[in-house]
This record gives structure tokens, sequence and C-alpha cells, in this order.
């Protein structure tokens, strides 16, 4: 009998539509054949199911009526027949995809997902209680930074807080992602109005010390049992450790910001022209954070590396990437030979392969 999936995007944050498109990605590089696959659309206005394409850059859904999904016990009606669902595949990029809250939410009702636990999503989507979580595992540098909570602090507070930081610093919502409300600071002046559009974002904001040096990527996935995949580098068992990747943003943007991310405002490099010693600390770094972070399914670990310094820092974990036909895992994915109908089916297997 074919498994129930469903495929739950978009959510209540600023990456509502980058996560309709990462699911409308996986939608269509899935095994219909295999699966019955829902579209189980989050906002705002409500939970519901969705039969039609999604109209890039309209907002709005083609084909299909809205059915609503009962959240008391995540079920649809399709045809007249309740469906439930053997695994939620997660694409819900920042709240509530991957803070934890659905994780928590599919918990309690006994309901698999393709992504990282309640627990391992909370902490890592804090960039400000995930950072000196990472630097006490001594396995990479953390750049200096400080986390502010509700509202822009006095200007004699701020000083005693930075007090020996150096500027440029990024200011960025404590939780989030896509770089959403992010900003490069290079003067006092600059910095109260990029910690208030901050704070439009989230009720934490954290500021933090520019690392200058090159920015590399990489993905890292548990194995389904059985995969044909396993073993493919000696140096990490039972996962797969993807080749890194670098982001060079072009075209006047300093750093990976949003527009460079979506716009077309970056070159991708992978694997990432650099030293092989380079490359293998940088996978290495990632198969052990992992671990020792708790992570499942498929997640991405971002780093600057100073070449003055040479020495790696870690910037965050994204624990549900992106998956539009230009994210960066995928690429990376390719970059093995891999397809993404067979990462997403590798994706769903480890899920359902846990207890």
């Amino acid at each position: 009998m074919k498994k129930n999936i469903a495929l739950v995007m978009g959510g209540y944050s600023g990456e509502h539509d980058v996560s309709i498109a990462s699911g409308s990605q996986v939608f269509g590089q899935l095994d219909h054949t295999k699966y019955n696959i829902y579209k189980i659309v989050i906002d705002r206005q409500g939970w519901y199911w969705q039969s039609g394409e999604w109209k890039k850059g309209s907002g709005e859904w083609g084909d299909g009526d809205r059915c609503p999904v009962d959240r008391s016990d995540f079920t649809i009606v399709d045809k007249g027949q309740k469906v439930h669902f053997d695994l939620a595949f997660i694409i819900v990029h920042g709240n509530p995809g991957e803070n934890g809250v659905l994780q928590g939410y599919f918990d309690m009702l006994g309901i698999r997902y393709n992504t990282c636990g309640f627990y391992t999503s909370a902490l890592t989507f804090q960039k400000g209680f995930c950072n000196p979580v990472v630097k006490s595992f001594g396995l990479v540098k953390v750049a200096r930074s400080v986390l502010l909570y509700k509202e822009p602090p006095t200007k004699a507070k701020l000083d005693e807080l930075m007090e020996g930081m150096r500027y440029p610093v990024f200011v960025k919502p404590a939780a989030g992602g896509s770089s959403v409300a992010t900003t490069k600071v290079k003067s006092y002046e600059q910095l109260i109005p990029a910690i208030r559009e901050a704070f439009t974002e989230d009720r934490q904001v954290l500021v933090e010390e520019f690392i200058p040096g090159r920015e590399f990527d990489c993905g890292v996935m548990q194995f389904p049992k059985g995969s044909k995949y396993e073993g493919w580098n000696a140096d990490f068992k039972h996962k797969l450790v993807f080749p890194v990747t670098e982001i060079i943003p072009i075209g006047g943007h300093e750093f990976f910001d949003y527009e460079a991310k979506y716009d077309g405002f970056s070159n991708e490099v992978c694997p990432a022209v650099v030293d092989d010693s380079i490359a293998h600390h940088i996978q290495e770094v990632s198969y052990r954070l992992y671990d020792l972070l708790g992570c499942r399914g498929l997640v991405r670990f971002d780093y600057i590396y100073n070449t003055e310094e040479k020495e790696l820092y870690f910037l965050e974990v994204n624990t549900i990437p992106g998956q539009s036909a230009e994210s960066i895992v995928p690429k990376q994915a390719r970059a093995m030979g891999i397809s993404p109908a067979e990462l997403y089916e590798m994706n769903i297997q480890a899920a359902f392969d846990e207890r």
C-alpha cells in the first residue's frame, strides 16, 4: 500500500515564499507512484492542503480548492475519505518549521518527520544560544557577539555590551534565516537603525563581529539503511558529507544577503576551489557537529574561513536548507552524481528508519 506523505511548506516568517518554492521543487521530484503526496500549506490564514500549482511571483495557487487540515490530529479529507499521514516532509524555513514547533507537534501526534527533532531545531534556530554551545565543543571558532532582548538598548548600555568589538559588525534576528533583516554595519550611526530593523523580525537580535574571509557551506545527511552511497568516503561513517561549496557575492553585494541568495547575485562554486586540507577540515567539522548537536535528516553548516588567521569560524546551522532548483545542497548532491529525486528519497527512507 502506498504511504501518505504530507509535504509541509509555507510558514509564518519572511521565508514563506522561499519555502513554497522549495516545497514545489520537492513535490516535483518525489516518486508519486510510490507515495500519495499532499501539499500542506501553513500560513497566517490557516492550514490547508492544495492540489494546484503555485504561481511564482503571484503569491497565489492555481487550480484546486483550499481544503482545511484538521490540526487536532493532522488529517485531511480527500474524496470523502479521511487521510492519516505516515510521514511529514517538513520544508518550512523559519517559524514554525525550523524552530522545533512543528517537530514538537508531530512528536505529540506520533507522526514521523524528516528533520532534526524538537530540541535540536529549537537550539540551532536561535543563533545567540547555539553559538556558545558550538564554541564549547572546541572544534571551530565562533565570532564575538552580543544578544539583545525585546528592544534596542540605550547608547551607554550598547557601548558597554560591545566593548572591545570592532566594526564592521553584522546585525541579524537571533532566530531567522535567508538573511532576512540582516545588515552589515560599518559605523555606530548605522547600528541603531539596523537593530530596529532586526527587531521587526524577532524579539532577540544578535550583533556579531565581522570575520573577513571566504564563505563555505557543507551539507550533511544520515544514510538510510542499505544506501549504495554508504562508505563513499571512508572518513565519514554512516553519513553523507557533501562536497564543500564556496559562496562568492557579486554585483556589489558584500555578503550573502537575501538578494544574493535568491536573485542571482552570487557565484556558488561546488566543489569549492580550495586546498584539499581546508575542504576536508570543513567536512570533518560538519560531520562531528552533526552528531554533537543531535542532528537528523538533511542539514547545512555555514562557515567563514579567515585566510589571514587560517582559522575556520562557525556561522550557523540550517536544519531545513533550501531545496529550490538553485539551492546549495541540491547543487552539492548533483556534484556527487545524486539527483534531487534520489536525495529526497534517501531523506524519506532515513526518516522511516528512525524508531
